[in-house]
């Protein structure tokens, strides 16, 4: 059982976390905050009841697991203070890039989770990617599937640097989904309906669609296909963006995301 939980910033995928940890059961008295800025601070009182502390202290020592949700560019600033305090805790961090061996280097600990969450944790319907180091245990293991759980699916990968992949397809694709939600919501508007129905009619696509290729067991193209007579609209619109190379493009974007990703690790992850 877990008895204590601290998180390492107070935003918005701390929150998430948080809002499912106490929708579960989790008492809010078995959680520390750590969280800079009185603005955020004040949020977290405002919603969960949970006065967040500015700074690091001895209070970390009752956490059995610590969550990193701080920007990788500040990771390493803010493992300093905190690594006195919680040396026999398991470290689950959420920061895109850091790597393992650095949180581990950072914080003299050797049982280290990194994940990769995306957005729709905030509304219980998102999907997180974790990766143990050698030391974490079975027991582990399981106390962070029933708190990343708590905000929608999970998955366990192999090796490490799968999760920089992640990073570029579901940690960054809820942004993709909303530039693609944003083009669709401009041309019905060009096209002559009112922008909010453009727009409600774009999301509820998104939505259906992916209900529909949750619940069928065939392939994405088999999907598409069925809605792509030859000579129809649709077919119009797809060879259209087959001409435009809009799926290659598309895919540059995702591999860009991942590079990205890794150049986080080298760029903050130094001594």
């Amino acid at each position: 059982m877990v008895e204590h939980i601290a998180f390492m910033g107070g935003g918005n995928m701390a929150s998430a976390i948080i809002s499912g940890l106490l929708q579960s059961g989790f008492h809010k008295d078995r959680l520390d905050v750590v969280e800079p800025f009185d603005e955020a601070r004040t949020r977290l009182q405002t919603q969960f009841g949970i006065d967040a502390q500015p700074a690091a202290g001895a209070f970390l020592e009752r956490a059995s697991i610590v969550i990193w949700a701080v920007k990788p560019q500040t990771f390493k600033e803010a493992a300093s203070p905190v690594q006195a305090f919680t040396r026999n805790a398991l470290h689950i961090s959420v920061a895109a890039g850091i790597r393992s061996d650095s949180i581990a280097r950072w914080l003299g600990v050797a049982r280290v989770i990194r994940s990769m969450p995306n957005t729709p944790a905030l509304i219980g319907k998102g999907i997180t990617a974790m990766v143990a180091s050698p030391a974490v245990t079975e027991s582990d293991r399981q106390h962070a599937e029933r708190i990343v759980g708590t905000t929608g699916e999970f998955m366990w990968l192999e090796r490490e640097e799968q999760l920089d992949a992640v990073t570029a397809l579901s940690g960054s694709g809820p942004a993709y989904m909303f530039y693609f939600m944003e083009a669709m919501a401009a041309a019905g508007a060009d096209m002559g309906l009112p922008r909010e129905q453009a727009y409600r009619l774009a999301v509820a696509t998104f939505i259906g669609a992916g209900e529909l290729a949750r619940a069928s067991d065939e392939p994405p193209e088999v999907l598409r296909q069925r809605v792509t007579s030859k000579g129809g609209t649709t077919y119009a619109a797809i060879t259209s963006m087959d001409a435009s190379g809009v799926k290659a493009r598309f895919t540059e974007a995702l591999f860009a995301a991942q590079k990205r990703a890794a150049e986080l690790g080298d760029e903050f992850g130094k001594d």
